[in-house]
Order: structure tokens, then C-alpha cells, then sequence
């Protein structure tokens, strides 16, 4: 019998649900966190706001694995020369900090024309040029600058760890064992010391744990190609791990440990689902980030309008709280048609090549 070999769509369905789940927790927190429309529901839904305001927030660990996971994927372990490591780095800053900017000038706007509505605590200040400047840097947490939006640390922490992994990388010069030791090293380093104090949390040494375990996973899950060894290594590191949690317990910690067992073990499954099923969560994971960097504008103007309706029934704001959810997956959806592929186009658009003067016959 011939193998039939899937369809690219088909590919990584395991990543896309984990993305898509993680993204909704962290919108769905938020809007149990901030403003009168969470206070409401809380009357309405007390035990599932409470849920959702101390749990789900550790959806962010999904995110940490999952990067390093396809971060190690998109990454080759052969060597590369420092330009390459270095136009690998400015690609990844224009894939995340372009869109991010974007996204806070939707915020910078939407808190303008909430403010009058709701209280300090909810919206952000206006910013100065200087504030603005080191979120458009990635260096707002390194700063200790006060955030524009909701959990824009993220961004500047993500970008911390593909440099850390592309230099982890570039240090070995190509040689894979030495690249995975590394790699091993610092997810080891992390999860047993830096993870446990909360000083370091503004630098990627503070989530390498989760990440390298991300990367790890997904070189133990290709076993024909780095054999025993890569397994060796995530199975150390995995074990560091859990003995950490035994003198620590952290339940983010104990989250990504077990969804990095999970990626490592089923991650190159392909799924076969309903062909409308595929085409939402592909829809759905594509369009993640962009849900991640835009909800917090629809958060703003949901609570003003609610602040300005005067409502107070808890089932009422349940509903609002709804309509808002699927809003803000609309507004996420433009936003990554209309500013995230426009980026890309830009930034995959062939350069024109400058050639020196013709010479005149």
C-alpha cells in the first residue's frame, strides 16, 4: 500500500490548537482583570471569573514552549556566519516589533477616547515619546517602563530568547551536539536557578526554562535525524525540571514542563479534522499574535461603552463580554490581513539590486 502523504494544512494541527487555546485564556483573562465589565460578570459568574483571573494567564507558558519549539524547528544546526545570525535577529524584530508598534497606536488611541469613562487603573497614561521609544525597542521591561497595554512584556521577552537561541546556536559553530548542549544547559540553568527568583523576570534567563524545553522537545521528537543523544539531553533537562519543583513548586513551571512532554511526544502528529475545523484553527492560530497585541483596544472601548450605558446585571455584561470576545477576533483578523501580511510582503519583497554607472561608448 502506498502512504499518502498529507497536505502542508494538515501538518502541526497539535501547535495550532495549543496557540489557539493559550490566545483565548490570555484574551479571556484580561477581560476578567480590568474594568467594570469584570466586575459585573464576577456578580454573574463568581467561581469561573476567579477561574479565569488567577489561572488562565498561565496559558503564557504554552506560548513560551511552543516559540522555542518552532523557533529550534526554524533554525538549522549547521554553522552560519555572524551576518547571517545577525540578519536572522533583525528579521525576527521587524516580524514582531512592526506589528507591535502598530498595535500600540491602535492603543494610544483607543485609551484616548476610553479615558473619559473609566478610571486610571484601566486605561494607560497618555505616553511620552520617550515611553513610546522603548516599547518600539523591545527594551520597556529591561526599562521598567509602564506598560501601554497589557502583556507587552511578552513581545520583548520573546525577542530576549530567539537572540539567546540564535547566539546559543551561532557559539557552536555547527556542531549539533555542542548546540543541544548548550541549549540543555541554560534550559537546566534556568529551571532550577534563575525561574525561581522573580528579580530576573524582566530577561530571558528567567523563561529559558520553558523555552528550551520548547527547543529540546522538538529535537528529541526527531529521532531518526539526532538519535539518543537529543533525547538524553531533554530527558535531563525535563528531569532538572521536576526536581525543581519538588524544593519549588511553580505551577507555570509544572505547565510547560508538561506541555513540553506533550510536543515532544505527539508534536510531528498530523491530524486529519473536518475540513471546516481545519480551516478555523489554521484562521485561528494564524491570527494569534495579532489577537494577542489588539484585544486590549477592544477591552478599552468595551468598558467605556458599558461604564457609559450604566448597566450593572451581571448576566448582561456576560453577554457584552461575549460580543466583545468575538469583536476583538474580528478586529484581529484585519489587522493581521491588513498590517501583519503587508509587513511580510514587505519585508520577503525581493531588493533591487544598485549597480554601479553604465560606461559610455
Amino acid at each position: 500500500m502506498t502512504a499518502v502523504r498529507l497536505p502542508a494544512h494538515h501538518q502541526f494541527r497539535l501547535i495550532d490548537i495549543l496557540k489557539v487555546v493559550a490566545a483565548q485564556c490570555i484574551v479571556l483573562h484580561h477581560f476578567s482583570a480590568y474594568g467594570p465589565l469584570s466586575e459585573a460578570a464576577s456578580d454573574a459568574l463568581p467561581d469561573v471569573m476567579a477561574w479565569l483571573y488567577d489561572n488562565a494567564r498561565m496559558a503564557v507558558q504554552v506560548f513560551l514552549v511552543v516559540a522555542g519549539y518552532l523557533a529550534a524547528r526554524s533554525f538549522a544546526l549547521t554553522k552560519r556566519p555572524a551576518t547571517a545570525m545577525l540578519m536572522g535577529l533583525w528579521q525576527r524584530y521587524v516580524r514582531l516589533a512592526f506589528p507591535f508598534v502598530a498595535a500600540l497606536l491602535l492603543t494610544v488611541l483607543c485609551s484616548a477616547l476610553a479615558r473619559p469613562f473609566l478610571d486610571t487603573a484601566v486605561v494607560p497614561a497618555a505616553p511620552t515619546f520617550t515611553q513610546f521609544l522603548a516599547h518600539a525597542s523591545l527594551l520597556h521591561s529591561v526599562l521598567d517602563v509602564e506598560s501601554l497595554s497589557a502583556g507587552v512584556w511578552y513581545v520583548a521577552i520573546d525577542f530576549q530568547l530567539y537572540a539567546a537561541l540564535a547566539l546559543l546556536l551561532w557559539v557552536s559553530r555547527g556542531k549539533r551536539w555542542l548546540s543541544m548542549g548548550l541549549v540543555a544547559l541554560l534550559c537546566i540553568a534556568s529551571v532550577t536557578w534563575f525561574n525561581t527568583d522573580a528579580s530576573w523576570d524582566a530577561w530571558a534567563l528567567y523563561f529559558f526554562g520553558a523555552y528550551g524545553l520548547g527547543a529540546l522537545a522538538w529535537w528529541a521528537g526527531l529521532r531518526a535525524r539526532h538519535g539518543l543523544y537529543a533525547i538524553v539531553l531533554y530527558a535531563t533537562a525535563l528531569s532538572a525540571g521536576l526536581a525543581s519543583l519538588t524544593v519549588n513548586f511553580r505551577e507555570r513551571m509544572a505547565l510547560a514542563i508538561s506541555v513540553s512532554a506533550v510536543l515532544a511526544s505527539f508534536g510531528s502528529w498530523q491530524l486529519r479534522l473536518p475540513r471546516w475545523l481545519d480551516y478555523l484553527l489554521g484562521q485561528l492560530s494564524r491570527t494569534s499574535y495579532a489577537l494577542f497585541l489588539v484585544h486590549y483596544s477592544v477591552l478599552l472601548l468595551a468598558n467605556a461603552a458599558w461604564a457609559e450605558l450604566g448597566w450593572e446585571d451581571g448576566d448582561a455584561a456576560l453577554f457584552f463580554i461575549a460580543g466583545s470576545w468575538f469583536v476583538a477576533l474580528g478586529v484581529s483578523y484585519l489587522f493581521h490581513t491588513q498590517v501583519e501580511q503587508r509587513i511580510e510582503q514587505w519585508r520577503s519583497a525581493p531588493k533591487p539590486v544598485l549597480q554601479g554607472p553604465t560606461a559610455r561608448p
